[in-house]
This record gives C-alpha cells, sequence and structure tokens, in this order.
C-alpha cells in the first residue's frame, strides 16, 4: 500500500467511522483494521517472515502472518486475499480464526486473524519481504528472539500456542 491509498478507521468498538490516508492514520495513530494470514504447512508449521527495512513500522522485524492494513471499500477477507497474493503470490483457502485488539505507542489496530493451508513456494513481493520460512511454533520465540519480532506477531503467537491442539486444518 502506497502513503496516499485510503485506509478504513475505526473507533475503540471496531465500527468504521471514515477513512483516512494511510500517512494521517500512522501520524495520528488511528485505529484501523489489518488482516493477518497464519500460512502453516503439511507439517503444522507457520511460515514467518522478515519485514523489508522500508515498512512504516516494525522495519526490518520478524512476523509471523502475511497481512497487512484493510483498504477503504475491502472487507476484511478481501484484504487477508489481496494481501496474500501480493505478499507470498499464492491464492488459497482462508479459515477465519479470531479477532484481536492490539495497542502500543505506535499501532492501535483490530487485527483479523485467518488460517491458510500452504507448503510453498511462495513469490515474496520484495518491497514487503526480505526472506521466510517455515519454523515450529515452539522455536519461532527462541529462534527470532522476542525482540526481534513485530510487537503485535506476540498476542497472537501466545494465542496459537496455547491452542495449538485445536488448531485444524483448512
Amino acid at each position: 500500500m502506497t502513503t496516499q491509498e485510503m485506509v478504513i478507521i475505526v473507533d475503540r468498538f471496531n465500527k468504521e467511522i471514515g477513512t483516512r490516508s494511510r500517512q494521517e492514520m500512522r501520524a495520528g495513530n488511528l485505529i484501523h483494521r489489518a488482516s493477518f494470514i497464519l500460512v502453516f504447512n503439511d507439517g503444522g508449521e507457520l511460515f514467518v517472515q522478515q519485514r523489508t527495512m522500508s515498512k512504516d513500522i516494525y522495519p526490518g522485524r520478524w512476523e509471523i502472518a502475511a497481512g497487512g492494513v484493510v483498504a477503504a471499500g475491502e472487507t476484511v477477507s478481501q484484504s487477508a486475499a489481496r494481501e496474500l497474493r501480493e505478499e507470498l503470490g499464492i491464492v488459497v483457502e482462508l479459515r477465519f480464526l479470531l479477532e484481536m485488539y492490539f495497542e502500543d505507542p505506535s499501532n492501535r489496530v483490530f487485527c483479523h486473524i485467518f488460517q491458510a493451508n500452504h507448503n510453498g513456494p511462495f513469490i515474496l513481493q520484495p518491497e514487503e519481504v526480505v526472506r521466510g520460512e517455515f519454523m515450529k511454533l515452539s522455536e519461532i520465540t527462541t529462534r527470532l528472539e522476542v525482540a526481534n519480532l513485530t510487537p503485535d506477531s506476540l498476542p497472537i503467537l501466545a494465542y496459537l500456542i496455547e491452542n495449538e491442539q485445536s488448531l485444524g486444518r483448512i
């Protein structure tokens, strides 16, 4: 997404209250929606990816999901499918898992989390992703270290670890 694209702005109850440019949203730390797609392989490993240094938030950090900000005029499901095509070059069935609110000093977002299954290969979007690999959930924080993960990945990862046995395949 470029800085001039319009994004949906919501209130603390996730009710749409307007649209702003991505730049205005970041500058004002406005609450917005984002789609997060957790891509698992047949072995139950999660695809993690390193963000480029040009990202407007959390540059260079690792994240556990493909995804991004929901654009004005699109649903969270449409955003998830678009982001998966753009970032990883795949089109697969998505299953909605949950919605989670996340807030830190630079990001306030309703995370709409989806699950997908794919073994690769992927076509990584060079503007968004430096590299990626599949990892077991138990390895993610030990191999990447918490400080190297995007802060919005941490509560999602905690949920995944807690619910690992009930996360079925699509």
